[in-house]
C-alpha cells in the first residue's frame, strides 16, 4: 500500500475543496452540553446529584468553548443564550403539556420528558433555534442532527415553531429552515412541511435562501404522512389536514 501517495491525494482533495470555512467544533460535546441543558431544565425529571449552580457552570464553560471556534464574539453569544434559557423551559414546559393533552397514552409528565421521541426532538430543536437565532454557525445543525439521529424526527433550526406544540409518535417528520408553525399545533409522524420547487439563477445554480416552505396556523392537526409545500403555501388556523394529504397550494375550501 503506498501509504504516502493516499495521504497526499487526500491533502490534494481537501485543498481543492470549495468551502473554505473550516469548523473544528466537537460534536460529542456538543451533546453532552445538550444533557447538561436538559438536566437543568427539569431536575425534578434528569438531575438528582449535581447542584444547578454547577450544571450552569458547566453549560457556560462548555458552550464558550465550542462557539469560539465558530465566532470570535463567544462570550457575549453564550451569555445571550443562557439568558434565553427561562423562556425556552417554559415554552417546553407548554409543549409537554400539550403531549400530555392530545396523546391518550401518556400518562404523567415524567413519562413524557423521559420517554417521548417526540418532546426529545423539540427540546433539541428549541436549544438549536436559539443559538440559530444567535447566527451561530453550525453547531445548531449538529444538534438538529442528533435529534434527527435519536428520533427519525428532522427540524430545521431556523423553523419558527409556536407554543403547546405536539408531535405524536414522529417517526419521519421532516420540517424546513423557512417553516412557520404556530400555537397548539399537533402533528403526527411522517408529516412534511417542505419545498414545492428549488428557484436557481441564470446558471442553473441553486439559489439559497427566501421563503420556501409553507406556514401552518393556530390549533391545527397534521395526520399522519400529510405533505404540504412551498413558501407561499398556508394552513389556516383551525384546520385539519387528512392522513396522506397532498398540498401545493393553500387549498380553496381553507380560505377566507
Amino acid at each position: 500500500m503506498d501509504s504516502k501517495g493516499i495521504l497526499s491525494r487526500l491533502e490534494e482533495n481537501r485543498n481543492r475543496k470549495s468551502d473554505v470555512d473550516t469548523f473544528h467544533v466537537d460534536g460529542g460535546k456538543i451533546r453532552k452540553i445538550t444533557a447538561s441543558i436538559e438536566a437543568l431544565l427539569f431536575p425534578e425529571y434528569l438531575n438528582g446529584h449535581t447542584k444547578a449552580e454547577d450544571l450552569l457552570k458547566e453549560i457556560e464553560e462548555g458552550l464558550k468553548e465550542e462557539i469560539r471556534k465558530v465566532d470570535v464574539n463567544y462570550e457575549e453569544i453564550t451569555e445571550r443564550f443562557l439568558e434565553k434559557l427561562p423562556a425556552v423551559q417554559e415554552k417546553l414546559y407548554k409543549d409537554a403539556q400539550a403531549i400530555y393533552n392530545g396523546d391518550p397514552s401518556a400518562k404523567t409528565f415524567s413519562e413524557i420528558v423521559l420517554s417521548f421521541p417526540g418532546f426529545f426532538a423539540v427540546f433539541l430543536y428549541r436549544i438549536a433555534h436559539e443559538l440559530y437565532e444567535l447566527n451561530v454557525p453550525i453547531i445548531p445543525r449538529i444538534i438538529a442532527e442528533y435529534a434527527h439521529e435519536k428520533t427519525g424526527i428532522d427540524i430545521n433550526p431556523g423553523a419558527r415553531i409556536g407554543e403547546y406544540f405536539c408531535i405524536d409518535h414522529g417517526t419521519g417528520i421532516v420540517i424546513g429552515e423557512t417553516a412557520v408553525v404556530g400555537d397548539h399545533v399537533r402533528m403526527y409522524h411522517g408529516v412534511t412541511l417542505g419545498v414545492r420547487s428549488f428557484r436557481k439563477d441564470e446558471e442553473g445554480n441553486l439559489l439559497k435562501g427566501g421563503k420556501r416552505h409553507p406556514n401552518i396556523g393556530d390549533h391545527v392537526i397534521l395526520y399522519a404522512n400529510a405533505t404540504v409545500l412551498g413558501g407561499d403555501t398556508y394552513i389556516p388556523s383551525n384546520s385539519v389536514v387528512p392522513a396522506n394529504a397532498l398540498i401545493l397550494h393553500t387549498p380553496e375550501t381553507f380560505e377566507n
